[in-house]
């Protein structure tokens, strides 16, 4: 499982290309310190492989790929 890390605006990724990353539909996690982390919203029911750099940044369990999104990158 693959987790990229933005931090710049140009970076920022559009609707599109985060469902592709995440291999379906897009929600969007708050991590405790501001930071923002995209994570495909069926996962379990995809039964998706656990993403175990992605789960130790959120601190819970978070299946297939994930992007974090950091400073100008982050979604409004």
């Amino acid at each position: 499982m693959e987790l990229k890390v933005l931090t710049t605006k140009e970076e920022n990724p559009s609707l599109k290309e985060a469902q592709d990353f995440v291999g379906g539909l897009v929600e969007l996690v708050n991590l405790p310190n501001g930071d923002q982390m995209l994570v495909n919203e069926e996962g379990i029911m995809k039964k998706l492989p656990i993403n175990d750099p992605a789960s130790s940044a959120l601190g819970q369990p978070i299946l297939g790929n994930a992007i974090i999104l950091v400073g100008d990158a982050r979604w409004d």
